[in-house]
Formats: C-alpha cells, sequence, structure tokens
C-alpha cells in the first residue's frame, strides 16, 4: 500500500501489519475509528464489535468504515455474540476499546458504566479464554483504559504504572476494576512464566485526554469547543483551572500499534501496564488549552466559566511515561500546539464538507512522516 511507505519512518517494518487479522472492540468510538483507519492503512485485516456509533455525525460514518471493516453490531454486555463474534473472526491480536467513556454520564448512569466497564472486559477475556481453547491462534490482547484509573492524589508530577488505582466517580473507578480484572485474568490464565503452553500476551493502556479531529462526545472539552466554534457560540467551561495531559489521538494509537506488535513478537516481555501520556510541556489547564484553540480558529471565538455546580473531578492528573519511552522506543511526536491546529485543520475541513476519510488518511502519514 502506498501509505506503508510513508508510514515506514515511525513503524520500522509496516508490513508486520500486512494481512494481519485485529479485533477490534469499541470500533464505531473515536479512538476506535482512528485505530481503525489506521490499521487498514498498514494493510490489516480488521473485525470490529460494538454498538452503532455513539454521536451524530461520527468519525466512523463520516469516513465509511464499514467498508473497511467486518462490523458486528452488538454490545460488549452480550458474552455469547461476543464470543461468537471473536470465534468467527479468528484473529492474531485483539484491542479492547469498548467502554462507557464519559466522567459525567458516569455519574448519571453509574450501573451501565460499571456493567460496560468491568463486565464488558470480563466478556471480553472470557472469550479470548473461549476462543483459545478452540484454538484460535490469539497472540496478543491490549485493553485500553485510561489515565484515570489511578487513585487521584493531585500530585504534581506524573503517575507511574505501579501506583495506587482507585477513583473517585464511577467512571474512573470502573476503570480501575477493569485493570485489576485484567491483572487477574492474566495472572490466572495467561501467566507469563507459563506462556509456552498458552502463547498469549495480556497488557493494558492507560493514556491522557486525547484530543483531534472527529470526536463529537457530549461534556468533552473539544468537541464542546467545536460545535460551539461551528455555531458561532461563546465556548463554556466547566472546570478552567483543571490540569489535564492533552495529546492527539494519533499519540495513544501508535502507542497501542507499537505495543500489540510486541505482544505478539515477543509475548510476555510486554504483558503488563503501560502508560502512554504526552511530554511535561503539554500538561495544562483548560483554560490555556481553549485559549489556544481560539486563537487557532480565529474570528470572535471565545469562552467564559459557566456558571452552576458540576459534579466533581480531578484538578490536577499527570502520567509518567518513561517506561514506554525506554523499552518500547515511544515518544509524543506533536506537542500541544501541532495537536490543536491538525484538530483545528480536521474541523475546517468538515466544514467544507471534505472527503473526511482523505483527511484522516493525510493526517496520519504527516504523523508518520514527524515519527
Amino acid at each position: 500500500m502506498g501509505n506503508q511507505a510513508v508510514l515506514a519512518t515511525k513503524w520500522k517494518t509496516p508490513s508486520f501489519w500486512n494481512n494481519k487479522k485485529v479485533f477490534v472492540t469499541g470500533h464505531t468510538g473515536f479512538k476506535g475509528s482512528w485505530l481503525c483507519i489506521w490499521l487498514h492503512s498498514l494493510g490489516a485485516s480488521v473485525t470490529g464489535y460494538a454498538l452503532q456509533p455513539p454521536t451524530e455525525p461520527s468519525l466512523y460514518k463520516l469516513c465509511q468504515l464499514d467498508e473497511w471493516v467486518t462490523s458486528h453490531t452488538a454490545d460488549i454486555r452480550n458474552p455469547e455474540q461476543l464470543a461468537a463474534a471473536l470465534e468467527d473472526a479468528a484473529p492474531d491480536i485483539v484491542i479492547h476499546m469498548a467502554a462507557q467513556p464519559l466522567v459525567r454520564r458516569s455519574y448519571e448512569q453509574p450501573a451501565e458504566t460499571y456493567e460496560v466497564n468491568m463486565m464488558g472486559t470480563v466478556n471480553l477475556l472470557e472469550a479470548v479464554r473461549g476462543a483459545v481453547q478452540k484454538g484460535v491462534p490469539i497472540r496478543a490482547v491490549l485493553n485500553v483504559t485510561t489515565d484515570k484509573c489511578y487513585r487521584n492524589r493531585e500530585w504534581t508530577w506524573g503517575y507511574r504504572e505501579t501506583d495506587q488505582l482507585g477513583g473517585g466517580d464511577p467512571y474512573s473507578s470502573s476503570k480501575a476494576c477493569s485493570e485489576l480484572i485484567t491483572s487477574g485474568y492474566r495472572e490466572a490464565f495467561f501467566p507469563p512464566g507459563a506462556y509456552d503452553r498458552h502463547r498469549v500476551a495480556v497488557a493494558t493502556a492507560r493514556a491522557g485526554n486525547v484530543i483531534g479531529g472527529g470526536d463529537w462526545a457530549k461534556d468533552r472539552l473539544l468537541p464542546d469547543c467545536t460545535r460551539a466554534l461551528l455555531r458561532g457560540e461563546r465556548i463554556k467551561l466547566r472546570y478552567p483551572q483543571a490540569v489535564r495531559p492533552w495529546q492527539h489521538v494519533l499519540e495513544p494509537v501508535s502507542g497501542y500499534l507499537m505495543l500489540a506488535k510486541k505482544l505478539f513478537e515477543q509475548g510476555p516481555a510486554f504483558a503488563e501496564e503501560w502508560n502512554f501520556g504526552p511530554d511535561d510541556r503539554d500538561v495544562l489547564p483548560v483554560a490555556d488549552v481553549v485559549r489556544k484553540m481560539c486563537d487557532l480558529w480565529g474570528g470572535s471565538s471565545a469562552y467564559e466559566a459557566e456558571e452552576g455546580e458540576h459534579p466533581h473531578e480531578s484538578q490536577q492528573l499527570m502520567l509518567d511515561c518513561s517506561k514506554a519511552k525506554r523499552r518500547l522506543g515511544w515518544h509524543p511526536v506533536w506537542n500541544l500546539d501541532t495537536a490543536l491546529a491538525k484538530t483545528v485543520e480536521w474541523v475546517k475541513a468538515y466544514e467544507r464538507q471534505s472527503d473526511m476519510r482523505a483527511v484522516c488518511l493525510q493526517q496520519i502519514q504527516d504523523y508518520g512522516k514527524e515519527g
């Protein structure tokens, strides 16, 4: 494929993904759609399992990804359907991204959040276990969680993979539980010490606050900004002083691809927990990020604090990604200014009714050249 030559700079051996069978849960979401676009550009055969796209518009539909992905429209909470889809796909690699991903919604729908994020993980790992017992040659399983899985102590330094898990809201605690479930399944059924017997490497990945074109989720900063800017309205901020690790969506997705490759090739050496976050310079307050966004958008764009009470969210959150940098050779490519510029570029292309699949592929190529 033409894209493979461009991506070779960052991916060294892009041919690894050619004809690899990859099973992705949550493929209709924002991050899952970007992952599927990238995997397809590298020659992978992708099977997806998810509900219908969670927003309208959606990146999945804008890019017509059902033309590229064998898609199962089903609920991660249905273990029988999930197991059947996984066995039918017979993948080499499984990447689990299906989730209820919003902190604010977790306050409104806590039971649903725990069902999806905890039992969804159990169902996925049970499906993997059953498929492997039937001879499906799965070699790598990656559960994508979040930086919010850590017990937040409002530290001014980054959390390491060995720090305590926790969560002060249903979303965060459900993701901490998903981490513990994955660890429990790994130790009980896919222990690294017995890898020669089962041949399955299981890991988790924790990323920061991702931004980028195609995210239309409710109650998330950049999508809220996008909607306001497109309507010519002032952006309203709930937590202007909250500090977060901001990164373009391609940053953690690149980490997932690198980690999945290592899991497939070297198994137990990488079957553990991994952080993928930005450099410290890109850990900034919400207000600073929105100010940069308004400057890039131009015109009369502006923002203001939203009045009223809001559900509690942590005020300070950072990740220590030194392990991924040292052992995987992963590192952030686009700083926050570039990430925001690429996001605005994408939204303005959408406003012009451009071919959004081509826009996404071009941004992936741009990222690969710089990496």
